[in-house]
């Protein structure tokens, strides 16, 4: 059984998107969070995966599809937390964040068709250094606990603990994470039609606060 799984925190003001706050209000930063955390579900929904998981902190809301089972995330620090989300899965699985609506089904469908491609794992880069994707055809929790996050090396480190383990790792295309107001405009602009495309549009442009 193949497993997709999003890791998520419930939009609220004030808890998420923090970074775009300002130019953004603590609201119209959650609007954001929101619609991106939509356009990831609907790609979710979307992809070939037999089972699909929220990892949320936090209660589900408007914004959740159905088919999607929801799962509160454990305690600890995010490498814990990512850990106990690959510790449920047991076949091949692939861990995604909220932080990228311009995937597509498109885009992560290598990494789920595990018996089309022999590698062991799977690797999104992401622009700010860290990784937007994590794919283990064996899941293993040990590969991500200690890994130190929300760095610049966090990638690094994650990518070479993979290879450091005798796995054979492919890797996905570089996306960037919705973290800034630039983030926010460069990233709508790749998904023009997307509901953070929409969400992004309906505030004054950043430069103009």
């Amino acid at each position: 059984m193949t497993t997709l799984m999003v890791i998520a925190k419930e939009p609220r003001p004030g808890r998420v998107k923090t970074r775009l706050t300002p130019p953004y209000t603590p609201e119209e930063a959650a609007a954001l969070a929101e619609a991106s955390l939509a356009d990831t579900l609907a790609v979710v929904v979307a992809s070939p995966a037999e089972r699909r998981l929220l990892m949320l902190d936090g209660r589900p809301g408007r914004w959740l599809p159905d088919g999607i089972e929801v799962i509160p995330q454990t305690g600890g620090g995010l490498d814990q937390r990512l850990a106990a989300a690959f510790a449920l899965c047991d076949g091949p699985a692939l861990l995604i964040g909220m932080d990228t609506p311009q995937i597509t089904p498109e885009l992560l469908r290598p990494a789920l068709l595990a018996g089309e491609d022999p590698a062991d794992a799977w690797f999104g880069p992401a622009a700010d250094g860290g990784f937007w994707a994590l794919g283990l055809r064996k899941p293993d929790p040990v590969l991500l606990r200690g890994v130190p996050m929300s760095t610049p090396d966090t990638g690094r480190v994650q990518r070479g603990r993979l290879t450091g383990a005798g796995l054979v790792v492919r890797d996905l295309p570089e996306l960037r994470d919705v973290d800034t107001a630039s983030d926010a405009e460069a990233v709508a602009a790749q998904a023009p039609g997307s509901r953070f495309a929409a969400a992004v549009a309906r505030f004054a442009p950043a430069g103009t606060r």
